[in-house]
């Protein structure tokens, strides 16, 4: 089961890298200027992307071992979690203001695929919050379990 939570949480990531991508390449790709709600799907998804990235690259270079005064398994919690909720709100603002009728022929079937990548980068980002979750509070290990034996 441990095996299972790190392949999980440095797989769900990874996803959500190239997902995210996905979602914002698609609606940009689209004449969205028009439709508020576009706005709100583009910061969530450009916004979260980034972030993503930015915690990737740390986390290659290593930086999190020479930032040990900072609580990294809480930090991931938190920014999984609000990524989570946040993808949410995007998930049903996109698919909300799909419609069918659109100036430019195409834009409907990139907004439909768009909000579909939004909800498999929430379904993703909800994952990486359980598993780094479970990390955060040692994978249900307790006192009992965990007691050294000489």
């Amino acid at each position: 089961m441990a095996a299972l939570g790190k392949c999980a949480n440095s797989v769900a990531p990874s996803y959500s890298k190239v997902l995210g991508l996905l979602v914002w390449a698609l609606i940009a790709s689209t004449y969205y200027q028009p439709i508020p709600a576009y706005g709100w799907v583009m910061f969530v998804a450009i916004f979260f992307w980034l972030v993503t990235v930015i915690l990737f690259v740390m986390y290659l270079l290593q930086l999190q071992m020479k930032l040990y005064m900072i609580p990294w398994s809480v930090v991931l919690v938190i920014f999984n979690a609000a990524a989570t909720v946040l993808y949410v709100t995007a998930f049903i603002t996109c698919s909300a203001a799909v419609q069918s009728q659109s100036w430019l022929p195409g834009d409907y079937d990139k907004r439909a695929a768009a909000s579909f990548f939004a909800c498999v980068v929430m379904i993703a980002y909800g994952a990486s919050t359980f598993f780094s979750f479970q990390a955060w509070k040692g994978l249900g290990s307790n006192a009992a379990t965990s007691q050294v034996t000489d």
